[in-house]
């Protein structure tokens, strides 16, 4: 293991006031959200998509690394060169998910776990050759009567923390996504209790498995109510809760805390993201900053709609939304950067 690369890569993944952008989501995913938008849902469309994504001109302003999937990290470009080597030439740290998706823990109605494991080591060593420097593992908690229970979480946690390792010993910073879920009527104080049990989870199966803190990123959900919870809390109590459980739960050797969006719309993530930077940045022990997948491409793509002629305004309107959070990261984000926008 090395760790003075693993270092130098978790730096340039968060320096400058930048983020990632996640664009890892697999093929179904990618085809059901084309598919209402009426964009043919093809191999090829996928990676014109994908070209939009990577290529966009002052991408590498605000976001520091992105997330592909196995099916992009293969791909070239619409100019003939590999997507990792694209991003690389523009600043942009590449990276890989390499889990397999959830499937149902058994004997636990509703509950699921992340598979993967059995090959990660060779699979590792291949995305290396194939230019990636991170990966990332998502785990996926969800809130309801009786769960999570405690198998749900032990298991999801020791998962995170085996990829980890084998991540490290590969020469991959991993990226740690244990995803409680904003699905629900439950209240922010249960999301809080959860979340903070779950990454005291996952923090000791790390430790056990030897993980380099110094080494990894966190990836994790903001502490939220529910979607269908009646009491929806302002941007300034989510980020007293979401620091809160952080502090309480995340050491402070972890260098970065990279959130998801989760299903937030981009403009309550940004602003949920600025709060949390308000008069707190200069004494947060990690870097916050943030690895968005929707809350940055979906205005673009709502835009492009398989369309050559959209390309470029949907590129503006993705720069414009990682732009406007590299301003949450700095704490300088407001409204007024939705109200004049980009023009497209």
């Amino acid at each position: 293991m090395n760790h003075a690369q693993l270092k130098a890569t978790v730096q340039a993944m968060s320096a400058d006031g930048k983020g990632l952008l996640a664009m890892d989501e697999s093929n179904p995913t990618c085809n059901k959200r084309f598919a209402a938008l009426g964009i043919a849902q093809t191999y090829e469309m996928r990676r014109a998509y994908r070209d939009l994504l990577a290529g966009a001109p002052g991408l590498n302003r605000s976001v520091a690394g992105a997330i592909l999937s196995d099916e992009t990290i293969r791909q070239l470009t619409l100019a003939g060169v590999s997507f990792p080597c694209a991003l690389a030439d523009a600043g942009i740290v590449p990276g890989i998910k390499v889990d397999a998706g959830t499937v149902d823990l058994a004997s636990h109605p509703g509950e699921k776990v992340t598979q993967g494991l059995d090959g990660l080591r060779e699979r590792l060593a291949e995305y290396v050759q194939l230019g990636a420097r991170f990966a990332k593992w998502r785990a996926v908690i969800a809130i309801g009567e009786a769960m999570p229970g405690q198998a749900c979480i032990a298991a999801n946690a020791h998962a995170l923390a085996r990829y980890a390792v084998l991540c490290q010993e590969a020469g991959l910073v991993p990226i740690a996504e244990p995803e409680v879920l904003m699905d629900g009527a439950h209240t922010l104080a249960r999301c809080a209790a959860v979340t903070e049990a779950v990454l005291h989870a996952v923090f000791a199966q790390l430790r056990e498995q030897g993980v380099l803190m110094e080494g990894m990123v966190l990836k994790p959900n903001m502490v939220l109510p529910g979607l269908a919870c009646a009491q929806q809390e302002s941007a300034a109590v989510i980020a007293e809760a979401t620091l809160a459980c952080l502090r309480r739960a995340v050491p402070a050797a972890v260098p970065a805390i990279a959130f998801l969006s989760g299903g937030q719309s981009p403009e309550l993530a940004s602003q949920r993201l600025n709060a949390m930077h308000a008069g707190n940045g200069p004494s947060l022990p990690w870097a916050l900053t943030f690895s968005f997948a929707r809350a940055i491409q979906q205005p673009a793509l709502a835009l492009w709609r398989g369309l050559p002629a959209n390309v470029a305004p949907a590129q503006r309107v993705l720069v414009h939304r990682a732009d406007c959070n590299r301003a949450a990261r700095l704490g300088q984000y407001s409204a007024v950067m939705e109200s004049t926008g980009v023009k497209q």
